[in-house]
């Protein structure tokens, strides 16, 4: 399996676990002032997912444009 491939999986897995967070924002926000402790934390992780893949879809745009 090439480093590409490896890349391709791992954004994959990310986008299904991005989702699942992104949904969960979402009702959170929408049962607000209810539990609004916890959405500065869930805010945090949803943004820290969608950057991860930004940097990992970029990584995979440079290895496949040397290929």
């Amino acid at each position: 399996m090439t480093n590409v491939d490896e890349l391709r999986i791992q954004i994959r897995r990310l986008n299904s676990k991005a989702g699942q967070l992104k949904m969960d924002l979402h009702d959170l926000a929408e049962g607000l002032p209810t539990n609004y402790e916890r959405l500065m934390g869930a805010a945090q992780e949803t943004y820290d997912i969608f950057h991860q893949i930004d940097q990992l879809k970029k990584r995979l745009k440079q290895l496949e444009s040397k290929q």
